[in-house]
């Protein structure tokens, strides 16, 4: 089966990409498509589930085209995917009755903030090991049943059918054979009970949401359905949330190895083992994968504006031409600027979780420009990454020696340098920064005896180690700097407007 290769579909917040990767884990070929961000209203985010699949199925198509792949050629599909995402669509007709209403979407706020002053909070948290915030999925679907005209209704009829975007893309890509998710995916709906790994009946009466809606619960390596190519069936045998697919990606497979995902958000996790953590610091417990009905959990800091932070520097103030052009406009900012910037766009993740922050620029003086501003925005990533690296220590009890790292932004040799010296710890970039797909493929590729484990932890090759260079004296007046901005930009929103 060497000969064979795995095809990994990685849609992501911005685009859905179909990565081809042989048998040493190297990646063949690449098809990529960015789609549309719609923004309808303050702190809202949606995304055309229509689109999300036609960019899907059109990179797939694109990536078996350029390689002239026949079924034969292809051992199986691994999916991963933006987590939390929510579409509700139709049964029969397979058509969305909303916008997809994306994991950054702050709409669902006041009624978190409900459930919190109702005290379903500790509950929620013992259930789901999640704090009640609208990133997650069950305020989203809710808000779908409750503002859709005749949503609720047909959902309680069994007209309707809700899923992550994995399940989305599984349903789409079996021509509706297949309604599923895997346990990662679950877990970010904040309606799993995480302990037993099944929905939870309380919840789904909590929030209104009938039981039929929801997708059967898999394991992250199993049989998801098949794809029809040519006549003959591709099997899909590999599922996990993107995040969970990373610190697959990067073979942390043992209790207390961890990762960070430097993409759209940037979210670290740690391997905990068969036993759930429960954090005291601000963080999330989460299932990492489920391997034969098994669940390994995990720890997980999620950061919710990083990469996009540096598509705001080109998209809206144009201070760039791309997003590698950051790097060198950062490397020319005067090295005594104080400029800060505290990218709270969709409010604050781990460890704050504060949905009322807003994004700020504090220290600007006369000669603050392009450069000092980009400077700081590529320094805010590693500040926010150096919050959750804290919090999860001290949590787990375990001092991590080094930060394993992968995702486009990290590339930028600027911000790895940088996070290194504010963790003041080695940072370890691989070669293969796409470890969120590498990670849906190996899933895949383990289900049909493509890998073995042994395979797995043979073929991670290292491009580079970052070593810290600052001070640690330095870092710590820096971090001074970034903590009093931090509180500023807090609580910027007023509940009452």
């Amino acid at each position: 089966m060497s000969d064979k290769m795995i095809i990994a579909l990685d849609q992501g917040t911005t685009s859905s990409r179909a990565i081809l990767f042989n048998h040493a884990a190297e990646i063949v070929g690449v098809a990529q498509q960015e789609f549309t961000q719609h923004y309808p209203g303050d702190a809202w985010v949606e995304h055309d589930a229509q689109e999300i699949w036609d960019t899907q199925s059109s990179v797939l198509a694109s990536l078996i085209a350029e390689h002239k792949l026949t079924p034969d050629q292809i051992a199986a599909i691994g999916i991963t995917n933006q987590r939390e995402t929510t579409v509700v669509w139709d049964k029969a007709t397979g058509e969305p009755v909303y916008n997809a209403i994306v994991w950054q979407d702050r709409r669902t706020a006041a009624r978190c903030d409900e459930l919190v002053k109702s005290g379903w909070d500790t509950k929620i948290r013992e259930k789901t090991g999640l704090i009640v915030d609208s990133y997650f999925s069950a305020t989203k679907l809710e808000w779908i049943l409750n503002n859709v005209d005749g949503a609720r209704a047909r959902a309680e009829r069994g007209e309707l059918l809700f899923g992550t975007i994995d399940t989305w893309v599984i349903w789409n890509l079996t021509g509706g054979k297949v309604h599923a998710t895997d346990a990662s995916n679950a877990a970010r709906t904040m309606l799993l009970n995480i302990d037993d790994g099944d929905w939870d009946q309380e919840l789904l009466e909590l929030f209104g949401i009938p039981a039929q809606m929801l997708p059967e619960v898999c394991s992250s390596s199993d049989d998801f359905g098949s794809y029809s190519l040519e006549g003959a069936e591709i099997p899909i045998t590999g599922v996990a949330g993107d995040q969970q697919a990373a610190l697959f990606g990067q073979t942390c497979f043992e209790q207390g190895m961890a990762k960070n995902t430097y993409g759209t958000g940037c979210f670290m996790l740690m391997n905990t083992g068969a036993e759930r953590v429960d954090s005291q610091h601000g963080l999330l417990t989460t299932i990492a994968w489920s391997l034969d009905g098994k669940i390994t959990y995990a720890l997980e800091g999620s950061v919710f504006i990083a990469g996009a932070a540096v598509q705001w520097l080109r998209d809206e103030l144009q201070f760039i031409e791309s997003a590698e052009d950051s790097e060198a406009l950062a490397e020319q900012a005067n090295p005594e600027s104080q400029v800060v910037v505290v990218p709270a766009f969709a409010g604050l993740g781990a460890p704050h979780w504060d949905m009322y922050a807003r994004g700020a620029i504090f220290g600007l003086t006369r000669d603050s420009g392009r450069a000092e501003i980009a400077k700081a925005t590529l320094q805010s990533l590693a500040y926010q990454i150096y919050d959750v690296l804290n919090a999860m220590q001290q949590d787990s009890g375990i001092e991590l020696s080094q930060l394993n790292v992968d995702g486009g932004a990290i590339a930028n040799d600027f911000l790895a340098q940088f996070q290194a010296d504010v963790l003041q710890k080695p940072v370890i970039r691989p070669k293969v920064l796409e470890s969120t797909a590498l990670g849906a493929a190996y899933l895949a590729g383990l289900k049909v005896g493509y890998w073995t484990f042994d395979d797995l932890s043979k073929v991670r090759d290292i491009e580079r180690t970052f070593d810290p260079k600052l001070s640690n004296e330095t870092i710590t007046r820096l971090l001074k700097r970034w903590n009093k901005a931090v509180e500023r930009a807090k609580h910027w929103v007023d509940i009452d407007e």
